[in-house]
């Protein structure tokens, strides 16, 4: 008897055997789009699949609660007096018990019936802070929807929070249906509580870095008006910090007696040391290789340094090898919430021409972020180089001190992927030459515009202006890492990388003083994730110090690509020819990268 037991008590935790069975939706007449929200919010339709593990029970189950889910659907798109009925096996599936499902299920068929389309008679909120704008969904006349009463409640509580009543509450609702006249009355209350002010934040989760580093850096403004945006701007901080894996920001569920309002901030520290290589590989350029390390939380409030080495064009028949070594040190919130501080070492080789440069160079200042958005900086450089012309050997050398200042706002709608919006980043540094070099200006501008339009806005239109500008030295004695190029996959896609300069009066290119580079994309989607991308970029260098048009010669290159989103980014590939083609150049270049190209 023992045995039988054992064995049943087996035979009970054995998994039932999945089944697959006909789903079907008998609409009386509603549209195709209808039935298919139906049909996406039912969570018996997807178990019908061939490949699907359900159970008996588990369909029986489903089937129980998709009366509730699709009664919800008709009441979100306005029929307040529907008839749904489904059958498992022919039975109604409510009067199913999931202890005594079928053993087998051959069939689940829904019945609906949607009934008319209500519309709002009584639409009213109250009370309402000043300036909150109520839904326009939710008014006298327009057709009723659960949605439409969600929304508004939110706009009114959101309105309150806005002027610092930030236990605001849906306080109460009267929803009457009249199903005669096909109406439905709604009255939504509200509670705006007490206005409160920030208390103190609390933090939760630290374990190496210092509590009042997180706070300094969070810039939680105490005893001010409470205010949303703010919490917004105190989780920005701390995620922009980088030292941070998880950020939570919460607030507490009742006020003190002082009128002030704690927020908790829950965080999970990033792992403190972090150690990554990379490899690339160009037929043109040859292989290189480049790694970092990376300590998060150096001093215990933040700091960020890192230690990085790129080495290139490995094997390549055209030039020698370049590289550089980089140590930057960063620390959030230094002096002031919204600003960090920040230092540079770098000593590099750079291959320009005939050239061969060596740079020493040291930075450091201060980075603004004026918002999300908007951020500024300013700092003040030393840089030390020694030229060597490789054609006859011959050594220069200039020392500089710079004054670094940059402006960047990115109101792109993604960065890897912008279909919306704008970007702009101007560089401008004036420098005096301490020995071997005049005093000088170098400036960079470069503004990208983004515009999507047609059905699901698959066609994008992008546009992407820059332009350099050294004024001061002349080209023969200006620092010639400081002089511009064109051509290659930043600038003239088709041409070949830093082809054009300026030719001096001896036969010799150089660099110029001034640069200008104008690019057009239409991106088209053709699919969920592939795309395809025509292009057409134009390149300007000249010797004056500002573009002119007159001073110098243009390219241009012209191609096509296809893009394929990954979801962190699509995959880019190009192929570009020259406009105007000469006998020594290649017929086309080829490029491949992630991200699009700008």
């Amino acid at each position: 008897m023992k045995q039988h037991i054992a064995l049943l008590a087996c035979l009970s935790l054995m998994p039932a055997s999945a089944i697959a069975f006909e789903y079907r939706i008998d609409g009386n007449g509603l549209d195709s789009d209808l039935l298919g929200e139906l049909r996406a919010v039912s969570l018996a339709a997807p178990m019908a699949a061939d490949d699907s593990l359900a159970t008996a029970q588990d369909v029986v189950a489903a089937a129980q609660a998709d009366y509730a889910r699709l009664v919800g659907l008709f009441y979100d798109r306005g029929y307040f007096a529907p008839v749904v009925s489904i059958r498992v096996n022919g039975r109604e599936a409510s009067e199913i018990s999931p202890f005594a499902a079928p053993a087998q299920i051959d069939g689940v068929v829904v019945s609906v019936e949607s009934g008319p389309v209500f519309t709002f008679g009584t639409a009213r909120i109250a009370p309402l802070a000043p300036e909150t704008e109520v839904p326009p969904g939710f008014a006298s006349g327009v057709t009723a929807t659960t949605g439409a009463m969600r929304d508004a409640a939110t706009a009114g509580v959101e309105g309150w929070r806005n002027q610092g009543h930030a236990l605001a509450a849906l306080d109460g609702q009267q929803i009457t249906a009249r199903h005669g006249a096909d109406v439905i009355d709604a009255e939504l209350r509200i509670a705006p509580g007490e206005r409160l002010r920030f208390g103190d934040l609390v933090v939760e989760g630290e374990n190496r870095m210092r509590v009042e580093r997180i706070r300094a850096i969070a810039g939680l403004p105490a005893n001010e008006v409470f205010d949303p945006e703010e919490l917004d701007r105190v989780a920005a901080r701390l995620r922009r910090s980088g030292a941070f894996d998880v950020v939570s920001i919460e607030e507490a569920e009742a006020a003190e007696a002082d009128g002030t309002l704690d927020i908790t901030a829950r965080i999970v520290e990033s792992k403190r040391r972090r150690l990554g290589f990379g490899a690339e590989l160009s037929t043109q350029t040859g292989l290189t290789l480049s790694t970092y390390w990376l300590h998060r939380n150096l001093l215990g409030g933040g700091e960020r340094l890192r230690i990085e080495g790129e080495i290139s064009e490995l094997g390549s028949e055209e030039s020698e090898e370049e590289y550089s070594l980089t140590v930057s040190f960063g620390r959030p919130a230094t002096f002031y919430t919204d600003l960090d501080f920040y230092a540079t070492a770098e000593l590099s080789r750079e291959r320009v021409s005939d050239l061969t440069i060596d740079v020493f160079d040291l930075e450091s200042g201060f980075t603004y972020y004026a918002t999300d958005k908007r951020e500024y900086s300013l700092g003040l450089s030393y840089e030390a180089a020694n030229v060597t012309d490789e054609t006859d050997g011959s050594e220069s050398s200039y020392q500089l001190f710079g004054i670094p200042a940059t402006a960047l706002f990115d109101y792109r709608n993604n960065t890897l992927n912008p279909t919306d919006g704008y970007y702009g980043e101007l560089e401008i540094m004036p420098f005096i030459g301490l020995s071997g070099v005049d005093n000088g200006v170098l400036s960079t501008l470069d503004a990208r515009a983004y515009k999507s339009f047609g059905a699901n806005e698959r066609v994008t239109l992008a546009a992407r202006a820059q332009v350099g500008s050294l004024a001061g030295p002349d080209l023969t004695s200006a620092p010639a890492n400081y002089l511009f190029y064109s051509g290659g996959g930043g600038t003239v896609r088709g041409q070949e990388f830093e082809s054009l300069g300026v030719e001096l009066d001896n036969g010799d290119t150089v660099g110029g003083r001034s640069f200008l580079g104008l690019s057009t994309e239409v991106r088209v989607k053709t699919g969920k994730s592939l795309s395809v991308v025509g292009f057409y970029d134009l390149g300007y260098v000249g010797s004056e110090s500002f573009p002119d048009g007159e001073s110098g010669d243009w390219h241009a290159g012209v191609g096509l690509g296809v893009r394929y989103d990954t979801g962190v980014g699509p995959i880019r590939f190009d192929v570009a020819v020259p406009v105007d083609r000469e006998d020594d150049q290649d017929a086309y270049q080829i490029y491949i990268g992630i991200g699009q190209a700008f």
